[in-house]
């Protein structure tokens, strides 16, 4: 089974950051059970120092395109079952609500359709919407018999081709991390969402140790619960949550950053604004911009070095599972929770 640290936490007070005093009063003054619990529906996030200025190396359209163009032919048999398992989509998943079988649901960078083959579990098939900018991840997609009936698109999670107003559920899966501009994304969900619709976005976190930090911020976007909060908020939506997910073979451990790690919903209000309330510019890399002579001649040695990042992601979890089983007897997450 996937692990999961929502409700209890062994820190002491003085030893986390709170994003305000808001959420640190809510808290006992000594060790706490519920703490994450009251920390998550915190509102009061307004940092723009969380507004990052660099990139990873394949956190661009280009770079992500043809980097998923090799992966897709491999991402199911190599990526899912040491990433993002089948007992950490259905925990996700039910943060979603998909609580009806006529729900018009989006699966934004839906991919080979791993996630979307969890949402048609409670959504009917014919109601969901694949979006992906890479065909070679869609004709996977296409193949599998439970998304025959499924809406297949082929665009941008950062420029959404659908009305406002449109779709009761947003749900993005290990995309968010390849967006030049993630607040741009998260607005676009925000937007196509009807009134009381739930964004709910299962990404990336970032590592703490500092050798593996510096792989996952070279190779694309790790973010930090703050990071995904502040984007949340800024866009408009109310009711944030969020919880934590990994694969069960890690056994609680964390530090060294997660491709699937976090997740996080938002509900746009129902007496709130149709459009996103944060005001964005136009947008900073397309698809079909055309590269000048200079990005050409560095595409390939951002494109190979960003893989090369990427490969020590694809080695890591060997090396934690093995020190998890060899190390650890009982998981971190669940050992304070008897």
């Amino acid at each position: 089974m996937a692990w999961i640290v929502s409700t209890t936490v062994t820190k002491t007070l003085k030893d986390v950051k709170f994003p305000c005093n808001y959420c640190k009063n809510l808290l006992p003054k000594t060790r706490y059970s519920f703490a994450i619990r009251k920390y998550s529906v915190c509102k009061m996030v307004s940092d723009t120092s969380l507004e990052r200025t660099k990139q990873g190396l394949i956190q661009h359209k280009k770079e992500a395109f043809w980097f998923y163009r090799f992966l897709s032919i491999v991402y199911d048999t190599i990526v899912n079952p040491f990433h993002w398992t089948v007992e950490m989509r259905d925990t996700s998943l039910k943060q979603a609500q998909l609580d009806s079988r006529d729900l018009k649901v989006l699966d934004a960078g839906g991919g080979t359709g791993f996630t979307t083959e969890g949402i048609v579990q409670y959504v009917d098939a014919h109601n969901v919407t694949l979006l992906d900018q890479s065909p070679h991840q869609m004709d996977k997609a296409k193949k599998k018999p439970a998304l025959s009936a499924v809406h297949f698109v082929e665009g941008d999670a950062e420029n959404l081709p659908f009305a406002t107003n449109s779709f009761d559920r947003y749900v993005s899966a290990g995309s968010i991390e390849y967006w030049p501009e993630p607040q741009r994304g998260v607005a676009e969900a925000y937007r196509v969402l009807k009134r009381g619709g739930i964004a709910t976005i299962i990404g990336p976190v970032r590592a703490t140790h500092w050798f593996s930090r510096f792989w996952c911020d070279l190779w694309m976007l790790f973010p930090t619960e703050e990071e995904y909060r502040y984007w949340f908020q800024k866009a408009g939506f109310e009711d944030i949550k969020i919880s934590y997910i990994g694969p069960a073979a890690y056994k609680g451990i964390r530090e060294h950053g997660l491709i699937m790690g976090l997740t996080v919903s938002g509900r746009k209000p129902l007496d709130g604004p149709s459009e996103p309330v944060c005001s964005l510019g136009p947008m900073k890399e397309s698809l079909s911009t055309p590269y000048t002579w200079q990005q050409k001649l560095l595409f390939p040695f951002r494109w190979l070095l960003g893989c090369i990042a990427g490969f020590y992601y694809f080695l890591l979890p060997f090396f934690i599972m093995l020190y998890a089983a060899l190390f650890i007897r009982r998981d971190r997450s669940i050992k304070n929770q008897d």
